[in-house]
Parts: C-alpha cells; sequence; structure tokens
C-alpha cells in the first residue's frame, strides 16, 4: 500500500514494539497512538488508521481478526475492549469502557487519585460483523451485539440487539439488518483456508 505522509507499521514491527499479541498481515499506521503495549492484542489482518489512539489504561483491548479501525477512532480500554472478528469501526468512531461520575458526588479526570473519583469501568463488546457508524460514541458497558449496525453520530449508552440498525443521540432500535454477509464471510474464509 503506498502512502503519502506516513508509513503502516507490520506484523513484525509491532511483535518487536511489544504489544501482547500480534497476528499476520496487521497493519498500524505510524501516527497512530498505542498506549499500555503489553494490553492491546491484535488478530490477523487489522488495519489501525493515522491519528487513532487505543489505550488499553491497566485494562485490556482485543480485536480479533479482519477488523479495521479508520482514522481518528479512539479505544479507551481501562474496563476492557473487545472487538470480534469482521467488525469495523469506523472514523472518529470513540468506545469507552470508563467513565467518570459526571453527578458531582466525587471528583473526575485522570489527574485525581482514585479514592477521590467513582469511576464506572465496563467491559465493553464489538460483536462479529457489526460496524459502527463515522462519529458514534459507544459508553462503558454498551456492548455492540453481532451484527448490529450503528448509524454516524449516534450515542450508544446500553447493550443493542443482534443484528438490529440502530441511530440517534440516544440510539435506538431503526429496523432489523440483512444477514447475507454470513454467507459471504463463509466463502471468504474457505477461500483462503
Amino acid at each position: 500500500m503506498k502512502v503519502l505522509g506516513g508509513r503502516y507499521l507490520d506484523s513484525a514491527e509491532l511483535r518487536a514494539a511489544g504489544l501482547a499479541q500480534v497476528g499476520e498481515g496487521v497493519l498500524v499506521h505510524e501516527t497512530a497512538e498505542l498506549v499500555d503495549l503489553d494490553n492491546i492484542a491484535l488478530g490477523d489482518n487489522v488495519r489501525i488508521d493515522p491519528f487513532c489512539v487505543l489505550s488499553a489504561g491497566g485494562g485490556s483491548i482485543v480485536l480479533g481478526s479482519h477488523i479495521h479501525v479508520a482514522t481518528g477512532a479512539c479505544l479507551f480500554g481501562s474496563g476492557g475492549i473487545r472487538v470480534a472478528d469482521f467488525a469495523n469501526i469506523s472514523g472518529g468512531v470513540k468506545v469507552y469502557s470508563v467513565s467518570d461520575d459526571y453527578s458531582g458526588a466525587t471528583m473526575s479526570n485522570p489527574t485525581v487519585p482514585e479514592e477521590y473519583k467513582a469511576l464506572d469501568r465496563q467491559q465493553t463488546d464489538v460483536g462479529q460483523h457489526a460496524i459502527i457508524g463515522s462519529g458514534s460514541v459507544v459508553l462503558p458497558g454498551a456492548t455492540v451485539a453481532e451484527g448490529a449496525a450503528i448509524g454516524a453520530l449516534s450515542l450508544v449508552t446500553r447493550p443493542t440487539d443482534p443484528w438490529t440498525i440502530y441511530a440517534g443521540q440516544p440510539a435506538k432500535a431503526i429496523k432489523g439488518r440483512r444477514r447475507d454477509l454470513l454467507e459471504l464471510a463463509e466463502r471468504f474464509l474457505a477461500e483462503r483456508g
């Protein structure tokens, strides 16, 4: 892949950098920020584009295989984030597994010791074949189920249902999502077997 203004690091370079796991065919743009490398695992055929942030923050970020994280996306994994095979995280998406208490009952921000804060830390998952549209935000514990599609600029505040299209702030179910892609995925995997 030719790139003007930067390059992609490959699997070998990423293994040497100290990630917990790096599969084959992985590409991470050199402008991406990966924080807490020994808590980040990448499966096969993962591509992370320019200006993304993956910060495990003492938790973990685990990406399966055939995953794309588009430009400007951020994953904050203090509570743990798992992204299953064939998921797509579009540009500017933010996935949180930790959030401050906004009520005013406690203090907030990373410069304040834990005993003065009430953090909401929850595992946040993105299911197989899920897609999250540009600029969307997924909050702690708001799992994006298998095959779910989240429309651009949506706010996901709670777990979604499988194979359903969501949109809005907060995201609401719009309609079911077709499953034709499952046959395509089977054929794709069989041909590369």
